[in-house]
């Protein structure tokens, strides 16, 4: 029975305080926190266990520490954004609580996400006895463990892994992000970044594309290769690899009005002087554009999100590809939210489960495939996103 404080209350924290609400048996108390308290009132309100709500300022360390005081919990879920990581694990080695989050730390000023602010903090947690789980959503999250699954059963080693991420859904906007949009153009409009031959090599954003095949009716689709997280820890991890690269989705009209977006300065993250005061270009888009949290009840389609690995196995070649197909529609009758939400919400559920009740715990911080996937891989199957294996002929070029 634990105490458990989940801080952000947008779309994926509205999947984890459900989540969490769903195994009594392990979260006994529900702590949900937020900059704006009506928010975790309006989640709170759909829930029908007691969840206790509170206002804070995540990048303020005194207040998180205050309220790490008054509540006590035994995990702080950390769904806010990545520029706040740092002061969160700050305000958790203060209040002496284990930490977990979805996504690395980012600064504010500089669109560049890496592992290393992070992994410094390794000795202080270490020394304290707490940890803390880096990246436990889906990707990354959940791309890991598959990772560390397919190498653990399917596999004597791997040689190439290709992360794929598929949004079949269209939710009739114009245009909208499915989850934080200065997050989300950050990402999307950075320079590409793949693992090959033990070194990092880049790429122009979204300049390299090709089609691929999802499996269960989704179809062809066109992937972009971007630089996404996981791959920094598992290139670090799995040293047999020998090229590591992650790809996504986007519709035409996505990347039509990103062009425009870019084109006109509106995706710059350094401040600009207007009517005498300083605004910052992408923050004031992300307030004309719709909030990730409304598009639960527009989405439909589906997701699908897996580890294509090429190795070796008895000394022969292998191919496979494990994925989760998750459904907006299902997503939003069950929590309130698409899928998008429900796929990083879960895991993060799964990742403070796996820690209050033992399976996996050691002192300093950790990503995800650092533990045994078995667990994990169970409860993905327990509370709402099945995995499937295929094997295939042949990997992705």
């Amino acid at each position: 029975m634990a105490r458990v404080l989940i801080v952000g209350a947008g779309g994926v924290g509205q999947v984890v305080a459900h989540k969490c609400a769903q195994v009594p048996e392990v979260f006994s108390h529900i702590v949900l926190a937020s900059r704006t308290l009506e928010k975790c009132r309006r989640i709170a309100a759909q829930i029908k266990r007691p969840v206790e709500t509170a206002q804070v300022d995540a990048d303020d360390v005194a207040q998180m520490s205050a309220l790490i005081q008054r509540v006590r919990p035994d995990i702080v879920i950390n769904v806010a954004l990545p520029y706040q990581d740092l002061h969160i694990m700050d305000a958790c080695l203060a209040g002496g609580v284990d930490y977990l989050d979805t996504a690395n730390y980012e600064p504010l000023d500089v669109a560049k996400f890496e592992y290393r602010w992070q992994w410094a903090y390794q000795e202080r947690f270490r020394s304290r006895g707490l940890m803390a789980l880096l990246g436990s959503g889906f990707d990354p999250g959940v791309t890991n463990v598959f990772t560390a699954w397919l190498a653990k059963h399917e596999f004597d080693s791997i040689e190439t892994l290709d992360i794929i991420d598929a949004n079949a859904g269209a939710h009739g906007q114009p245009f909208a992000t499915n989850f934080n949009p200065e997050i989300n153009i950050r990402e999307v409009t950075a320079e590409g970044r793949y693992w090959e031959g033990g070194e990092w090599k880049t790429t122009a954003p979204l300049s390299v594309s090709r089609m691929y095949d999802f499996p269960e009716g989704i179809g062809p689709m066109k992937i972009y290769l971007l630089y996404h997280e996981e791959l920094e820890s598992i290139a670090k991890n799995f040293p047999t690899l020998k090229r590591a690269r992650f790809w996504m989705t986007f519709s035409e009209n996505y990347l039509t009005h990103l062009r425009v977006l870019q084109n006109v300065g509106m995706t710059r993250i350094d401040a600009v002087v207007f009517q005498g005061r300083e605004i910052v270009p992408i923050q004031f888009l992300k307030a004309l554009l719709p909030d990730p949290a409304s598009l639960g009840p527009l989405t439909k389609g589906r997701t699908c999100i897996g580890a294509l690995v090429r190795g070796k196995k008895d000394g022969k070649d292998k191919v496979a590809f494990l994925y989760n197909i998750c459904d907006h529609e299902a997503c939003y009758r069950e929590v309130g939210s698409q899928a998008i939400s429900y796929t990083t919400g879960v895991p993060a559920m799964i990742g403070a489960k796996m820690m209050l009740t033992g399976k996996w715990r050691g002192h300093g911080v950790f990503n995800m495939e650092a533990f045994d996937p078995d667990p994990f891989m169970e409860d993905l199957n327990r509370y709402g996103l099945p995995w499937t294996l295929q094997k295939l002929d042949a990997p992705m070029d």
